[in-house]
């Protein structure tokens, strides 16, 4: 067997690991899997982000902002749904690697996953907060100002840290260590959760739709494009309007910003073993969970923008506090206790994903396989990974600033896309299948734009965001150096063929002469 660091993990023997022992419990369909993407993309996005959008960056635009972002995450979704239907393995963008660009891109990508799920639990996490403390406001309850934030934030004006008078954030850090022990007891307990969950969130959102568009008053959105339709950054040459701090302001920047509402969709790819006809349900619930909270989102921003002028819009609970200020404070309550339930949905989606690439990792022994791929004998998750994950993010999301880890994680989310949008492309000369079971249409052109918007939108972004983004890929590359090269079981593999199974040996044979095969394992 090829060993190296691009050599490529075959298909087979990706799914002969997925089957073999401690393998998680089948019993994900389509709709299970659609209400996971939806509870794991609205969340955030549509109750934190869209304020911060629309107040800061694009106005009444806001709108076309959702259009163009749900453009863009429409060709990725694509990408990830015929990765989803030809290698129907768990570990998400890492396994999609180690099927065909080879080991080292593949870790590059799972630790880039982890910086994902890490960070972006912990700035969900902190909106969470945010609508928890509106919540106890409009019950007249206020918590102790030291365990309402974070310690430093960014000042706007100046765009640096500046010291809050926090000591740390303890609704954000209570939040992760519940859903954390929710998630150890198991995927079913999981599903109902979740379901209860978005059940909530849907019905909130359509009230704010249904109740909130005899609330517009047009004159709100006008004008339309306050900063205009600009704010595309390429290495700080920014098109459009610029603010004190240097950000770029208009349509395309709150479209640049927007685009992190969507992100989620790609976490039911690291369902993938769980689910009872991956090929399948797989890229119809990512396609289908994509397209619901587009329709969403936009409608939102249209009656958000009309409720409230741009520039009155609350940045932290934009929603709630816009009902507050057309005076229907009732609902106000009733919009925290929505936007608590999505933004939990969400956590719970992140808190899930995270330890399932971990074990994917484990298993190819990159990581340590011990520790990670330890499944509960009882509640069949990978319950050392999941309190690994939830014990990393509560000092994260206690401490750290909100911009910080959502920038840094926006980075790292954009750089994963554009890697399998580009790796789409490899697996069609590679092959895994002789019948493909699911293409992108338009042959090459949704994969390319798909690389083309996640590299204009990263270089839109700071530049101080590249650089942290280069620091931790490069701590990345010393761990593989260090240890995950050595500790891989591929390399293993090549150097000791005693421990390659007769699976294997097939899988090496047609490798070699370059026929490709389905798995034996069913589906």
């Amino acid at each position: 067997m090829r060993s190296g660091p691009f050599a490529r993990k075959p298909l087979a023997l990706l799914q002969q690991e997925a089957g073999e022992e401690h393998r998680l419990r089948r019993v994900l369909g389509p709709a299970s899997l659609t209400g996971l993407g939806v509870g794991g993309i609205i969340g955030t996005g549509i109750f934190v982000m869209i304020g911060m959008a629309a107040h800061d960056l694009a106005g009444p635009a806001l709108t076309l902002s959702f259009v163009v972002a749900a453009l863009a995450c429409i060709a990725i979704a694509l990408c990830y749904a015929e990765f989803a239907a030809n290698v129907p393995v768990g570990g998400s963008a890492y396994s999609y690697a180690y099927a065909t660009l080879g080991e080292l891109p593949a870790w590059i990508l799972g630790w880039n996953l982890v910086t994902c799920y890490l960070l972006g639990a912990a700035s969900v996490a902190q909106g969470w907060s945010h609508y928890f403390q509106s919540f106890l406001g409009a019950c007249h309850v206020a918590l102790p100002a030291a365990l309402t934030g974070v310690p430093w934030d960014v000042n706007p004006a100046t765009g640096k840290l500046a010291a809050t008078g926090a000591l740390f954030d303890l609704p954000a850090a209570l939040i992760i260590a519940l859903m954390t022990a929710i998630i150890v007891r198991g995927i079913r307990a999981s599903l109902k959760f979740n379901l209860t969950m978005l059940i909530v969130k849907l019905a909130v959102i359509l009230f704010v739709i249904g109740v909130g568009a005899f609330y517009i008053h047009p004159q709100n959105w006008h004008p339309f494009a306050p900063f205009g339709f600009g704010g595309l950054s390429l290495f700080g040459k920014t098109w459009g309007q610029v603010a004190p701090g240097g950000q770029g302001l208009g349509m395309f920047a709150g479209a640049a910003l927007v685009f992190y509402a969507y992100i989620g969709f790609d976490a039911l790819s690291a369902y993938t073993e769980e689910c009872q006809k991956p090929r399948r349900d797989v890229p119809i619930a990512i396609l289908t969970s994509v397209g619901i909270c587009a329709a969403l989102y936009i409608a939102v921003a249209a009656v958000l923008t009309g409720m409230v002028r741009y520039d009155q819009i609350n940045s932290h609970a934009p929603i709630s506090e816009a009902f507050r200020q057309v005076g229907l404070p009732w609902a106000q309550s009733l919009v925290a206790v929505g936007a608590l339930t999505g933004i939990t949905s969400v956590l719970l989606v992140m808190l899930l994903s995270l330890p399932r690439i971990l074990l994917a990792m484990g298993r190819d022994g990159v990581i340590p396989a011990r520790f990670f791929n330890a499944v509960h004998p009882r509640y069949q998750t990978p319950w050392k990974g999941t309190l690994l994950a939830g014990g990393l993010i509560i000092p994260l999301t206690a401490l750290l600033p909100l911009g910080v880890l959502f920038s840094l994680a926006l980075m790292a989310v954009l750089f994963g896309y554009a890697v399998i949008c580009a790796s789409v492309l490899i697996l069609r000369r590679v092959g895994t299948t002789r019948e493909p079971a699911f293409r992108t249409p338009f042959g090459p052109l949704v994969p390319i734009f798909g690389v083309l918007t996640c590299l204009l939108l990263m270089a839109s972004l700071p530049a101080e965001n590249w650089l942290r983004l280069a620091v931790w890929l490069a701590l990345g590359l010393a761990v593989y150096f260090l240890y995950s090269r050595q500790h891989s079981v591929l390399a293993r593999r090549a150097l000791d063929p005693t421990t390659i199974t007769p699976l294997t040996h097939a899988v090496v044979a047609s490798t070699a002469s370059g026929a490709t095969q389905e798995s034996p394992l069913k589906e």
